[in-house]
């Protein structure tokens, strides 16, 4: 049985979340709910813009504080922590907005894209300290990816979009990109293609693989005429995500029994 305060308690909810279509709670006078509108409204809609930032500025006030309003009243969230509004909001779009007129195209991928930055920003992963790895290392032993980086694919050019550059339609070529925190705690991304994101995905999934394995079964699946071209090659792309910290360790390859 639902008590007189909790009645309450879901009337005032009810209204914060949507205060045009949900009367508030009647012993409240208007200027003191006003307070908490414009408090749950601008919490909200100031979080969501900065973890937004492209998305803000390509859509005008009136369709943002649409869209905004739209997600506080009908999402209902599973997560109590402010630092989870970003994710929530993203499985409002992905799932519960439907294609709207004057959405564009690139609305998911690129609202994806900008929560990566931020779930990369305030993940908890540790990365290992950081060491000098040398190409041998890279060549003969396993090299170890960050936990703090996303191999990415998308159609649109995400990392391209804003005011100036809105795509009606996506390329001929997708868009693989690599978002990752460095060793000094900022997140950055590297334009990346498929036989780079494959590698990446080989060291992830075989720990008892080289660096000279991964890239051999690389150039196989390419079927390249020229195989070591292709291993010399990378060991350059091998090289360059040490240095960045995207390959954030070795470690040698267990002996077998």
């Amino acid at each position: 049985m639902v008590k007189a305060f909790q009645k309450n308690q879901y009337q005032f909810a009810a209204h914060l979340r949507d205060p045009e279509q949900n009367a508030a709670p009647s012993e409240i006078e208007d200027r003191r709910m006003g307070i908490y509108r414009e408090l749950v409204y601008n919490n909200i809609e100031s979080f969501i813009s900065s973890g937004f930032p492209v998305l803000r500025k390509i859509y005008s006030d009136q369709d943002w504080h649409a869209m905004v309003r739209d997600f506080i009243r009908c999402h209902r969230s599973s997560s109590p922590y402010f630092l989870e509004i970003s994710q929530e909001f993203l499985r409002y779009l992905q799932e519960e907005r439907g294609v709207q007129r004057g959405d564009p195209g690139y609305l998911l991928e690129l609202a994806h894209y900008e929560w990566v930055e931020l779930a990369l920003d305030v993940s908890t992963e540790v990365l290992p300290a950081e060491q000098k790895i040398s190409t041998e290392q890279l060549m003969s032993e396993h090299p170890d990816v960050s936990p703090l980086v996303w191999r990415l694919s998308y159609q649109y050019p995400v990392h391209m979009i804003g005011p100036d550059y809105q795509p009606e339609s996506p390329p001929e070529q997708p868009t693989f990109l690599l978002v990752y925190r460095n060793p000094e705690e900022r997140v950055r991304f590297m334009e990346a293609n498929a036989v780079t994101i494959r590698l990446l995905q080989l060291l992830e999934e075989n720990d008892e693989m080289n660096g000279y394995s991964a890239l051999d079964q690389v150039a196989k699946e390419l079927n390249h005429p020229h195989p070591e071209q292709a291993i010399q090659g990378g060991i350059q792309v091998l090289e360059k995500l040490a240095n960045l910290g995207i390959i954030c360790s070795t470690r040698p390859l267990t002996e077998p029994s």
